[in-house]
C-alpha cells in the first residue's frame, strides 16, 4: 500500500507523570492465519519487497503483528487518532486529508483546522514490509482500525533526524511513561537494566532458557511493542521450540504447538533476575 501521509512532530503537553491506556486488538497476521490467507499474504509481501527494495538501502517495518494501540490528539481543538505504540521506530506520522484511496478506513489529520500546526518543506519516506509510507514534516501539538504510528524509540532511529515524541516530552522536563511502574497492577519490587544502545530499547540478555535447554549466552535484545512475536537467532529459537514440543511452519512463518501441548516456562535472566512466563503469555491460541 502506498500512503500520502502527514507526519506529525510533537509539542508534546504532558503532566510529569502521564499513563497512556493501552488497547489490544489481534494482530492481523493472526487473524489471516485463521482464515487461512497467510501464506498467500506472504507471497504477496514476498513480490513487493524483491520489487521495491532492489534499490534501497535502508531497514523495513513489519506492522503485520502488532497487538497494543492507543489514542492520542493532535492539533488545536483535538483530532482524535488510534496509533500503533511502537518502541522499535522513532517517528510519529498519521494519515493527511491528502492521502489517496490507501487512507479510506483511516482517520485523516486536517491541517488547515488546527491553529497550532506549522507545516515545513521538508518530505520524508518509510519503508514498511507491504510497502511505503511518505509524507511532509509538520509540527504540531500532542494532547494525550490503526490510524498511524507514534514511535518512541530514540533520536537516532528517527527519519529526518526529528525529535522523536518521547524525548521531546523530556526535553521539556515532562515525561511519557509507557509501560512504566504500575503501582496498581505490579508489585513493589522493581529491577532497572541500563540500555546498551540509546536506539531501540536495547539492552543485554544475560541467558534465556526452557526445560532442559539453556544458552548462557549474552544476547543483544530489543524490547518492541510494534510486534506481538518473540524472535532470536535460529539455533536458539529451534532449541525452545523443540524443548516445548513446537515445529516450525514455513507457510505461517512462526512456530506451532498442539492445542493439548503442556510446555515448560520460558526463563529469561536479565541482570542478575530470572523472569518466568508461563506458556499463555507466550503461546498464541
Amino acid at each position: 500500500m502506498r500512503f500520502t501521509i502527514l507526519l506529525g512532530l510533537v509539542g508534546l503537553a504532558v503532566a510529569a507523570v502521564h499513563q497512556h491506556p493501552l488497547m489490544w486488538r489481534k494482530s492481523r497476521k493472526i487473524q489471516m492465519i485463521e482464515r487461512g490467507e497467510y501464506a498467500a499474504y506472504v507471497e504477496y509481501r514476498n513480490s513487493l519487497r524483491a520489487t521495491n527494495l532492489a534499490s534501497l538501502g535502508q531497514s523495513v517495518s513489519d506492522y503485520g503483528d502488532y497487538e497494543y494501540v492507543g489514542n492520542i490528539t493532535i492539533g488545536t481543538p483535538n483530532q482524535q487518532f488510534v496509533v500503533v505504540l511502537d518502541t522499535g521506530s522513532a517517528n510519529l506520522w498519521v494519515p493527511e486529508t491528502a492521502c489517496d484511496t490507501s487512507c479510506d478506513k483511516k482517520s485523516k489529520f486536517v491541517s488547515a483546522s488546527s491553529s497550532t500546526f506549522v507545516k515545513s518543506t521538508k518530505t520524508w519516506t518509510i519503508q514498511y514490509g507491504s510497502g511505503d509510507a511518505k509524507g511532509v514534516l509538520g509540527t504540531d501539538t500532542i494532547k494525550d482500525p490503526t490510524d498511524g504510528i507514534l514511535g518512541l524509540a530514540f533520536t537516532s532511529l528517527a527519519v529526518d533526524n526529528v525529535v522523536p515524541p518521547l524525548i521531546n516530552a523530556i526535553n521539556q522536563s515532562g515525561i511519557f511513561t509507557y509501560g512504566a511502574i504500575d503501582t496498581t497492577n505490579c508489585g513493589p519490587i522493581t529491577a532497572y537494566q541500563p540500555l546498551s544502545s540509546a536506539t531501540y530499547f536495547q539492552f543485554k540478555m544475560a541467558a534465556i532458557g526452557m526445560g532442559s535447554y539453556k544458552s548462557s549466552k549474552v544476547y543483544e535484545v530489543i524490547s518492541d511493542t510494534g510486534t506481538s512475536f518473540i524472535g532470536g537467532p535460529k539455533a536458539v529459537t529451534d532449541a525452545l521450540a523443540a524443548a516445548a514440543g513446537a515445529k516450525y511452519s514455513i507457510l505461517e512463518e512462526s512456530y506451532t504447538i498442539p492445542c493439548d501441548a503442556n510446555p515448560p516456562t520460558l526463563d529469561v535472566t536479565i541482570g542478575t533476575n530470572v523472569y518466568s512466563i508461563d506458556p499463555v503469555n507466550y503461546i498464541v491460541s
